[in-house]
């Protein structure tokens, strides 16, 4: 029996147990009674026929649903079987094929119990089915065997290869970089640190905030001694494109004089200590007014003359920057400490040494120990 028989069943009853209400009140009450009554019935009968009509609708739109998902599973299941079967071989067709129970809804059930009961398929169609779906089965779990072996294969010749490559310890990896920085370095570490090259100032430009990576206890800021030995390689390659005739050094720190004069001997370089003539690149109306393509600045601070100079006609600088030094104006910078007399002894020894390898020019050059000698 479905919804719809029992709404119908319960509508006739409702309909006649209101008639035998309607004859017991007729007998008792009057005619506008039963006039109420009629009415009454009759509103009670459209009200159940419309509900019927809505309920036979929404049966029927989920009945509709419920097959065209039945199609679309059957479809899907068939393409699924004839893969599989392509990659195994030609089997027999599967002329019938079940929606699988899982997936059936109660009103599908309903549907069913609707339809007449079909006769069995015959012993050859079902050992045809079952006949398919081992040979399906049997092709995935080929493949997941297949996988597996090769897992266990990849895996052993992990192992194998694992053993062949004796990787060096953490300790012998960092020995060997510091090796290697040691090597590749200008000079020796230990020569930095001894001069104090690396000792910048309590005060940190944003242009020098990149090259410090550490402050002492007492607040001084800290160089990188690898940034500071590859700003001085890249320094020596710049300033070796121009002949010793186009630079000028400028050093208005006292404790650089010293030092500034040998490297304009052994380099021949042209240097201001102590003065440098305003106007000198930039007034020609001057008697000793010439033309330069770099100027190297020690300290932009001091040697802030020279170095407005030299970007007012558009030429070349090479700084030497401290942490408290902005790098504006430069075209190429060298970073350090350029207040003592050692850090600046360093950097000019190994930029004259650098230059005249570059250069080719033959030439004595004093010993480190020489360059960073107590001045001050």
């Amino acid at each position: 029996m479905t919804v719809v028989d029992d709404i119908e069943e319960n509508i006739e009853k409702g309909a006649e147990a209101l008639e035998d209400l309607s004859e017991e009140v007729s007998t008792k009450a009057s005619k506008e009674g039963k006039n109420i009554i009629e009415k009454g019935v009759e509103k009670v009968k459209k009200i159940v026929v419309s509900e019927v009509k809505e309920s036979k609708n929404i049966l029927q739109k989920i009945e509709e649903k419920i097959e065209k998902g039945a199609e679309k599973i059957k479809e899907i299941v068939k393409e699924d079987v004839k893969k599989a079967v392509e990659k195994k071989g030609p089997v027999k067709k599967v002329e019938r094929e079940e929606i699988p129970k899982e997936i059936e809804s109660p009103v599908e059930t309903e549907i069913k119990q609707k339809e007449p009961v079909k006769e069995e398929t015959p012993k050859e169609e079902k050992s045809d089915e079952n006949l398919a779906e081992l040979e399906s089965l049997e092709t995935e779990k080929n493949l997941e065997s297949d996988l597996e072996a090769r897992k266990k294969e990849l895996l052993e010749r992990v192992k194998k290869l694992s053993k062949k490559i004796d990787a060096p310890k953490t300790e012998d990896l960092k020995e060997q970089v510091r090796i290697k920085k040691k090597t590749d370095m200008l000079v020796p570490l230990e020569e930095y640190v001894k001069t104090g090259i690396y000792i910048g100032k309590r005060a940190v430009t944003p242009d020098m905030k990149p090259f410090v990576y550490r402050r002492r206890a007492d607040g001084l800021a800290i160089f990188n001694t690898d940034i500071i030995d590859e700003k001085l390689k890249e320094a020596i390659e710049y300033i070796s494109k121009f002949d010793p005739k186009e630079i000028i050094l400028v050093c208005k720190r006292q404790t650089g004089w010293e030092v500034a004069e040998m490297f304009s001997r052994i380099t021949g370089i042209r240097v201001f200590t102590k003065k440098y003539p305003a106007g000198v690149l930039t007034n020609t109306k001057l008697p000793d007014f010439f033309e330069n393509e770099l100027t190297i600045v020690t300290d932009s601070w001091l040697d802030k003359n020279a170095l407005l100079d030299t970007v007012r006609v558009k030429k070349k600088v090479l700084m030497i920057c401290d942490t408290n030094n902005f790098a504006k104006g430069a075209n190429q910078i060298i970073i350090g400490n350029n207040k003592s007399s050692k850090s600046l002894g360093i950097i000019f020894y190994v930029l004259a040494r650098g230059y005249c390898k570059s250069r080719g020019i033959e030439v004595d050059i004093p010993d480190l120990d020489w360059w960073v000698k107590d001045r001050e």
